[in-house]
Formats: structure tokens, sequence, C-alpha cells
């Protein structure tokens, strides 16, 4: 469920700021995101951040934990992070300011191939040397027969959030952000769930895998990988529309049975 946004920056986060990143000049709130206390443009006399964070109390803080971890392993491919913070019943992270707005995942976008060659990039990141979640392990609750579990194991270090909102596209390319459910699981995943959010904003079944076969790992999909996870999808997306009142929920569900359907009729 999406994390209450603060309006206001607390006393005791811009204090928690300041100690770290000097007076604060300016601060201006980031509307996009649902996971995060506070999610903020500081600006100081040197430079401008993005602040995101969380109670220490709130149930999702390890997300921050995971991000801080992860932040030096994904460089060039998310923006770096600055500083880790724990005091004062706050988790904060405070990255660099990037200035770049979200991907257009619609059909034709020019975005969609900016997106898939940071994927790429990330494929080729070693995995990390620290604990994360499977994807075996976030997926058991959704399948009939836990060997299709199998299909998704592996060792290669998985975004799995493909919500536009976490793609920045620059000048440069596109950047990565919210890492904290970051797992590790069989390298095509990160194109499949991709596909979903292609397919929720207007692509087709077809047209979605289309784009998401770019992506070298795909042509190393099992047939029978994709249709459990197919299966899973929609076994999970109808769970969250079924609990979220959230306006993101219900396309997609849509994309998920779509997508399943469509897997299901290629057998």
């Amino acid at each position: 469920m999406p994390t209450e946004r603060l309006t206001q920056l607390p006393d005791t986060v811009r204090r928690l700021i300041e100690k770290v990143s000097g007076p604060v000049v300016d601060v201006g709130a980031i509307n996009a995101g649902l996971n995060s206390s506070v999610a903020a443009r500081v600006r100081t006399a040197e430079r401008t951040l993005f602040v995101k964070g969380l109670p220490l109390d709130h149930p999702r803080v390890w997300t921050q934990k995971r991000e801080a971890q992860i932040s030096p392993i994904v460089r060039g491919i998310a923006p770096q992070l600055l500083w880790h913070v724990e005091e004062d019943g706050w988790s904060l992270l405070g990255f660099e300011y990037v200035d770049g707005g979200h991907a257009d995942y619609t059909p034709g976008s020019l975005d969609l191939p900016t997106v898939m060659a940071t994927m790429v990039r990330l494929a080729d990141v070693p995995a990390p040397g620290f604990e994360l979640k499977t994807m075996p392990h976030r997926l058991r609750t959704y399948v009939d027969d836990p060997a299709d579990l199998s299909w998704f194991a592996g060792n290669s270090l998985l975004h799995t959030e493909w919500n536009p909102h976490n793609v920045l596209i620059t000048g440069h390319g596109a950047l990565f952000v919210d890492w904290g459910w970051a797992s590790l699981g069989a390298a095509w995943i990160d194109p499949a769930l991709w596909l979903l959010w292609l397919m929720a904003l207007g692509h087709t079944a077809e047209q979605a895998e289309s784009v998401a076969a770019a992506h070298p790992a795909w042509k190393l999909a099992p047939t029978e990988g994709l249709d459990a996870l197919a299966r899973v999808q929609q076994r999970l997306w109808d769970s969250i529309a079924e609990q979220s009142e959230d306006a993101w929920a219900m396309p997609m569900q849509r994309a998920a049975q779509a997508w399943n359907r469509h897997r299901q009729a290629r057998r």
C-alpha cells in the first residue's frame, strides 16, 4: 500500500539534512512515487539533492537500507547516492538530483530503446555479495505448482519495479530509481515484468513481447518459464487490484490478464 506523503519537511529531517549537506536554501516537493514519507528536491548552498525517507518504525524501512547497499554497484545506472542517515527516528537517503522526466512507455515512444539500453547494462552487473530476496521466494504464494518456482531462479540482479516513475530519462540515457525491491533471479524476468507496464500503457501483448525481445536474455527465456510467470503475474495483480484503490492497479491487472491469455493461446 502507498505510504502517506508529508507535504512539508519535518524540522528533524531538515536538521539531519543540514548535518550532512549544509544549510538548506530551498525545498521543493516531488509528487511522483508512492513509497516514501519524504520525497523532496533539496537545494543547499553547494548542490541540489533528491532526499527520500521513512520513519525508522515504518514496516518498509528496510527498503531504504537495501537502496543504500545497492547504490555502489549500480553507478551509472542509477543516480549517485551521496549519503544515508539513520538518526532521530528517520532513515534518509540523499541522492544527486537528476534533471529528467519520467519514461514514456506508450507505443512508438522514443524512450523505449533508451530504457532497454540501460536494462541491458544492468544485466551485466554482477550479483552483489550481500543477501537479496529471490524471485522464487517473492512469487511463492502465487503458484499452483511449487515446481514452477524453479523457472524463476537465477543469479542476475533484477530491478523488478518498472513503474515509469522509477525510470528517469535524461540527455545521457535512462536511470533507474527505487531499488528497494531489487532481487536475484533469471535474467529474462526484468524485461518480462517491464512488458506488463508497456501493455498497461497501450501495447498489445505481441507488441510488448517484441519490445522485450530486444533484451539478450529474452532469447534464453524458456517458453514454460514465461508461461509460468504470466500465470503468476495474473494472480499477483488480481490480488493487488482487489486490495488497492490506486489508479495504476486496474490497468496492471488487465495487462497481466491479457498477457496470460496471450501465453495460453500460444500453446
